[in-house]
């Protein structure tokens, strides 16, 4: 199993994007969900749903609304008068890749339906649970020049969220053959998986075996601390953060042909499994500081371990 292959084929559709969708095949091997924060236009749902045809998974779009309810986000019980009886209807939610399209556009009480989804992969209804299919993975996007309308997302469904990714624009070359595509036909419906179900669960089970120096364990600790400590920052990165650091990191190494994590895979992964987890605090908020910026500072001043490789 190579999961090169994944890359290779999601960017027959994604051209010039190279870094978002390694980033995104990392998150996915992780077991984790990934917040697409971009303009429109960019590709956002055609990542995700390239990425779910890839894989040969079952793809579910849900496009949140003001009026969007929990209730078509999990399912809901239905009684049956033939058989005298209530029914569980499946949810929205009820499938492998779930694009939740514009999450910020819904209230924050659907939002929060989201929740028990993506911490611990199941759903309850009416005090009955439903375990979720296995691979899932949420990807949400959001507009960051449209606040008309919007919910901002609570802290702790941002911290849900293994990382924040950006797509940003093609440029013109990139553009061009991305024309030529669509002139030629919609590729995207012709695409066909590279690997199934099965195969990606057991390269998720194979990214857990990679090792982590105990070294880097502490180097990462050091790390949350200092966000936590941090005049800057009135909320710095949680122990769920920690974790997911981590296992970003396996993923990664394991993305790159090797059994064990680096110190580099620790420091480029960060940017995108941190920031989005801080709020700044009034000082911060004074002096214009981004939260990114923090970040790079508080790297800079970190010593790096040397481990043996």
């Amino acid at each position: 199993m190579n999961p090169d292959q994944i890359i290779k084929n999601i960017e027959k559709i994604m051209i010039g994007k190279q870094e978002v969708v390694i980033l995104l095949t990392t998150a996915l091997l992780a077991e984790g969900h990934v917040l697409l924060e971009d303009v429109p236009g960019v590709g956002k749902t055609t990542l995700a749903r390239t990425l779910a045809r890839t894989i040969d998974c079952g793809f579910t779009r849900i496009q949140f609304t003001p009026d969007t309810l929990p209730s078509d986000i999990t399912g809901l019980s239905v009684y049956n008068m033939k058989k005298s009886e209530f029914e569980f209807v499946k949810g929205a939610v009820m499938n492998h890749i779930i694009l939740a399209d514009e999450i910020n556009r819904t209230a924050p009480k659907t939002q929060a339906s989201l929740l028990e989804a993506m911490e611990e992969r199941q759903v309850t209804v009416d005090r009955v649970t439903y375990p979720l299919p296995s691979p899932f993975m949420i990807i949400a996007t959001q507009n960051p020049v449209d606040s008309l309308g919007t919910y901002q997302l609570p802290e702790a469904q941002l911290d849900r969220f293994m990382m924040k990714l950006t797509i940003g624009y093609p440029d013109s070359g990139h553009e061009k053959i991305m024309m030529k595509q669509k002139l030629r036909g919609d590729i995207e419906k012709t695409l066909e998986a590279v690997i199934s179900k099965d195969e990606l669960i057991a390269m998720q089970n194979e990214v857990k075996q990679v090792f982590v120096h105990d070294d880097l364990l502490e180097y990462v600790i050091e790390i949350m601390n200092k966000t936590r400590k941090s005049l800057r920052l009135s909320l710095g990165a949680s122990p769920r953060a920690t974790i997911m650091l981590i296992h970003a990191a396996q993923a990664y190494a394991y993305l790159k042909g090797r059994d064990f994590v680096i110190p580099e895979d620790i420091i480029y992964l960060s940017h995108h499994v941190i920031p989005h987890r801080f709020l700044l605090s009034q000082e911060g908020r004074i002096n214009k500081i981004t939260t990114s910026g923090i970040l790079s500072d508080i790297l800079k001043e970190t010593r790096v371990p040397v481990v043996a490789k």
